[in-house]
């Protein structure tokens, strides 16, 4: 009975071993994984703000673009 028990705790003790080296193991996987994500976010932000650069000066050509043509069509009427 008392052999029965040792090899219970043997075992018991082994799988918390193995258990402990797996927490181990996943924990430096997140920490890896983490840092992905934070490279990513990073990124992300960067193209948001060079979107957000590209888009304004888009609409400020365009805004040329429009007062240039109302004052075309201003001038051909008042020629007319």
């Amino acid at each position: 009975m008392n052999d029965e028990f040792e090899d219970l705790i043997r075992q018991i003790e082994e799988n918390n071993k193995k258990t402990s080296d797996l927490i181990d193991i996943l924990i430096a996987r997140n920490k890896v994984l983490q840092d992905e994500v934070d490279s990513l976010w990073a990124m992300m932000d960067e193209i948001t703000k060079s979107d957000i650069e590209n888009f304004s000066n888009i609409l400020e050509d365009l805004e040329k673009d429009v007062i240039v043509r109302s004052l075309m069509i201003t001038k051909k009427k008042a020629l007319c």
